[in-house]
């Protein structure tokens, strides 16, 4: 175990942000995970960082603030906190954030508290997330277990055992059970290369999404537009993984350009709630029904952060037959699940998805069909079954997907 925490640390370290020497390492942490974030450190420190901080979280505390504190506490957010991310970002450091909350951590608490503390959020660091989401710094996402998240993924498996299946499952799918798990990456990326330069040839104007779940959705995709995946690059030229799993090749719609019904494959976690068999139907780029089996207070105030909200942001192909998918197992947390189907985002774009983006203004960005808004929320949509057909400028057709995987 000591040596694939090693492995694993060493990955998120040289491969997820690919730390340079005398750069800044910040670790987002839930302080269930403090025994792997000292190990992410103590490698960054080997590898040459000039120093590292640990951002520490408690999901506990945070569903007690919820439940007992002022309701001013969420309609405002401490400059200090602020100017602490930007001071990190403009030193250029890169960011490792461990994701792994109990995916029903606020379950009972009050949906309206949840989205104004998301809100307030979100509009204050919202030049902080402008810096990642247009590559300024290096950052990576990683998982490990908690006891809380192992066990609503194996909920009939003892607590200790439940742990020992998600370490076994995790280890797999980011590829540290291999020997060399940098070769292992590498290998991967460049297969995703392989089918973002066959999209980026093509040049698709438009996809439609059919499934037997109802999904009937054509997107339409702006002029100048870029497929993405695996390996990005910061804009000082530095590679680096932003999801650690990920399976996807990904790109921007035009946000006015989105027309039909989609249905979703998998839950999702949204601030510590769970949305479930959901629909959105959507009319010129803008969400104009929903329904929801599970979960639809958490939708409505998802879509109702900004009018940016009831839009998509991002376009992503995961084949169905992927290690995450093909291991049975429904993780209950989006950085996994989003890599075992084809998925979508509501809210803001990747700049970087476009011709010149990251040099663009927010309002020339938005001339050219890309989405803004203070969110942005990932949600998984593709089956065994989903067809994507792809229509280039001269309206020829070209099967993307068949039956849930690439056609290409």
């Amino acid at each position: 175990m000591e040596k694939l925490l090693e492995k694993y640390a060493n990955l998120a370290v040289k491969t997820g942000v690919n730390l340079q020497k005398d750069q800044l390492l910040v670790v987002n942490s839930p302080v269930d995970c403090a025994e792997f974030a000292r190990k992410v450190a103590e490698v960054a420190y080997e590898t040459g960082a000039k120093e590292v901080i640990i951002n520490w979280s408690d999901e506990k505390i945070g569903r007690l603030t919820y439940l007992n504190a002022a309701e001013e506490v969420f309609e405002e957010v401490p400059q200090w906190l602020v100017d602490r991310q930007m001071y990190f970002a403009n030193k250029g450091a890169a960011f490792i954030s461990i994701s792994a909350s109990n995916p029903e951590n606020l379950k009972g608490v009050n949906p309206e508290r949840i989205a104004k503390d998301n809100k307030s959020r979100s509009t204050a660091l919202r030049a902080f997330s402008e810096k990642l989401m247009s590559n300024q710094n290096a950052w990576s996402i990683v998982s490990i277990p908690t006891e809380a998240w192992a066990t609503k993924v194996f909920k009939d498996e003892t607590p200790e055992k439940a742990v020992e299946l998600l370490w076994d499952a995790i280890f797999k799918i980011v590829r540290v059970d291999k020997e060399d798990p940098v070769a292992a990456w590498k290998e991967h990326t460049d297969t995703l290369k392989k089918n973002m330069d066959f999209l980026n040839e093509k040049k698709f104007a438009k996809l439609h999404y059919t499934n037997s779940k109802g999904t009937d959705l054509w997107i339409k995709l702006p002029k100048g537009h870029l497929w993405a995946g695996g390996s990005e690059d910061t804009q000082g030229g530095v590679p680096f993984i932003a999801n650690m799993p990920t399976e996807e090749v990904f790109t921007l719609p035009d946000k006015d350009g989105i027309d039909g019904v989609v249905y979703s494959a998998l839950p999702l976690n949204y601030g510590g709630n769970l949305i479930d068999n959901f629909s959105l139907t959507f009319k010129d780029g803008v969400v104009v029904d929903f329904t929801a089996e599970k979960g639809a207070d958490t939708l409505k105030h998802l879509l109702d952060t900004d009018e940016g909200s009831r839009r998509l942001g991002e376009v992503a192909l995961v084949p169905y037959d992927s290690p995450i998918s093909n291991s049975g197992i429904i993780f209950f947390n989006t950085l996994f699940d989003e890599n075992a189907s084809c998925h979508l985002a509501l809210g803001k774009a990747y700049p970087s998805c476009i011709e010149n983006g990251n040099n663009l203004s927010t309002e020339e960005l938005s001339k050219l069909g890309v989405n803004d808004s203070l969110t942005h929320v990932d949600f998984m949509i593709g089956t065994k079954d989903l067809n994507i057909v792809g229509y280039t400028e001269n309206n020829e057709e070209i099967q993307v997907f068949k039956d849930g995987n690439w056609a290409i």
